[in-house]
């Protein structure tokens, strides 16, 4: 939350930190020593004055992605460790991107990983020294920055190393945020009657890490962009298996291009449902509601060789082949008990799945060359789920998935909410305290996401919403979250970023500045901005609809029955799955 300095930290600020001017003048081990959280700041935690270090980087050019505009910076790149107290041979090590002193606009953001890292490296952490903040990250203590929580799990087969896994869960970005907000406040000698705003930025793993702060935290940040949050920990994990024992328990393992071609045919049909044909699927409710799959049955399909892809140093999907044939029924079977979600053998109902359009990234299959036949390929990131984090072997797979079933996926969601419940699932709905302290969430997921289903964060929002505001109408209810809390589905977009097969559907580049001007001026966002042939992107549950006038700028409709697409009700549980 925004931090006002107090007697014990600016008595940390030197006469030199008055007269820096220049970055150069800050960019030294001396004057970052100098300005260093006192060492009783924090109960518990000691920092190593002697491991800081710096590094000054001049006009830097930072390429365009989908989180940020290309722009060039200066910064001083500063990394220190600490450790806790009482537990031997510790050391967190966490590093802060800190602007020259005319850049600085009285601003701390921390930043999030992904996958299994607790750090996105540079991917995030250049958007504070475009803001004017102090950006910062960390190595949750897993031994560096390139290291991911994985490497550091077990301590022996079978036995759980606990402080990794709390310091994954929650606790190293809130140390993070501590330290790095009154290192800001000391850095520039902010006077104690101004004000240090704090923000949060992350996307999947990020996402979830950034939430992980908001339920439990409330007063720490001022502002979060979340994106596609990896929440409902035990059931988002293993649910990267639900493909594969989809196509196990139906005895079909598709080719991956057969999977692609009921995608793409898939987006052509649903593609103007939303009044505009552009090549994105805006409405992937009405495509839900209107769309037979068995209509593609018998289309021909033709791939090039593809190689699998990664993401936080998991790979996804396989390497395939150049392909070609025909939709078969077999194939659309599995896609649609794939897109029909999760169900027990009692048909109750267990898990979302990925909206129509999504890949079929967890269904992917492998080619055996010698036999010419497509087989199984466990998803690695299901996989070392289940092997290491509920098996506790010292495996990043698993042999097989034999014996496996829809009642076997369940019951491993069970025990993955169980055993994490309190440090990795991430699902608290009552956020009273934070709207009380007056934080603005920004929370931004793909559309098309075949990662974490974009049905997530709609389930998340409208617990959240019934939680807090159940005595009230919807319409009220909606317009009360809106004061602190706004989501957006992004049209066409996939994991965190935008979409290969649905190109003209853009990531909105600019969140980080919208919940900037939202927080520091009040100006709260309508829409978002996208780009592309889609130039603003509806909070939900708003939906678009374009009237078909010649205008990239859709109707925010309110559409009941597609609203309703997006209810799930979770009946394979006894307690509430928020």
């Amino acid at each position: 939350m925004r931090y006002h300095k107090t007697a014990l930290a600016m008595a940390t600020a030197t006469t030199t930190a008055a007269m820096a001017a220049t970055l150069q003048d800050i960019c030294n081990v001396s004057y970052v020593q100098a300005a260093l959280p006192a060492a009783d700041a924090f109960p518990g935690i000691t920092i190593n004055t002697s491991s800081v270090s710096t590094a000054a980087t001049l006009n830097s050019s930072i390429a365009q992605s989908d989180w940020h505009n290309a722009a060039s910076i200066s910064y001083c790149n500063v990394t220190l460790a600490y450790s806790h107290d009482g537990i031997a041979d510790d050391a967190v090590h966490v590093s802060y991107w800190i602007p020259a002193p005319s850049d600085f606009r009285n601003r701390y953001l921390s930043t999030g990983g992904g996958g299994l890292a607790i750090n996105s490296g540079q991917s995030y952490v250049s958007m504070g020294i475009m803001n004017g903040a102090v950006s910062g990250m960390t190595d949750g203590g897993f031994g560096s920055f390139n290291a991911q929580w994985d490497d550091v799990f077990l301590l022996a087969n079978g036995t759980i190393n606990w402080q990794s896994v709390y310091m994954f869960g929650y606790q190293a970005h809130h140390e993070l945020a501590m330290i790095g907000k009154q290192l800001a406040a000391n850095l520039y000698n902010v006077p104690q009657n101004e004000t240090v705003y704090s923000y949060y930025i992350g996307c999947s793993e990020g996402g979830r890490e950034g939430w992980s702060q908001l339920q439990r935290f409330a007063d720490q940040f001022d502002g979060a962009v979340i994106g596609a949050p990896a929440i409902r920990y035990g059931q988002q994990q293993a649910n990267h298996l639900t493909s594969n024992v989809v196509e196990k328990t139906l005895g079909y393992y598709p080719p991956t291009c057969e999977l692609a071609g009921i995608v793409n045919l898939t987006i052509a049909a649903c593609d103007g449902l939303d009044g505009q044909t552009d090549g994105v699927v805006a409405r992937s409710d009405l495509c839900k509601l209107n769309f037979n799959l068995s209509s593609t049955v018998g289309a021909p399909y033709s791939c090039a060789a593809t190689a699998p892809r990664t993401m936080g140093g998991i790979t996804i999907g396989a390497a395939s082949p150049a392909q070609n044939g025909t939709i078969t029924a077999r194939g659309v079977a599995v896609a649609a008990a794939i897109l029909d979600g999760l169900h027990d053998s009692d048909g109750k109902f267990v898990y979302l799945s990925y909206q129509p359009g999504a890949s079929f990234s967890d269904a992917a299959t492998t080619y055996n060359n010698a036999t010419g036949s497509w087989s199984l390929a466990i998803s690695g990131l299901g996989g070392e789920w289940v092997a290491r984090f509920l098996e506790l072997r010292n495996s990043s797979s698993l042999a097989s998935l034999d014996g496996y079933t829809y009642d076997t996926l369940r019951d491993l969601m069970v025990e993955g909410q169980r055993r994490y419940g309190d440090s990795l699932q991430t699902t608290q709905p009552d956020l009273r305290r934070l709207r009380s302290a007056g934080a603005k969430v920004l929370h931004v997921h793909g559309e098309q996401d075949d990662s974490i289903p974009a049905g997530a964060s709609v389930h998340y929002y409208e617990s959240v919403r019934s939680v807090m505001h159940g005595d009230a109408t919807y319409n009220a209810s909606v317009a009360a979250m809106d004061r602190f809390y706004r989501l957006f589905l992004v049209p066409g977009a996939a994991h965190c970023g935008t979409n290969p097969l649905q190109p003209n559907g853009q990531w909105p580049r600019t969140t980080l500045e919208t919940v900037i001007g939202w927080v520091e001026s009040g100006t709260a966002p309508e829409t978002l901005d996208a780009g592309g042939t889609i130039d603003s992107i509806c909070r939900w549950p708003l939906r678009p609809m374009w009237s078909g006038n010649a205008t990239t700028a859709p109707e925010c409709v309110y559409d009941q029955a597609s609203i309703d697409t997006w209810t799930y009700d979770f009946d394979a549980y006894s307690t509430p799955l928020y």
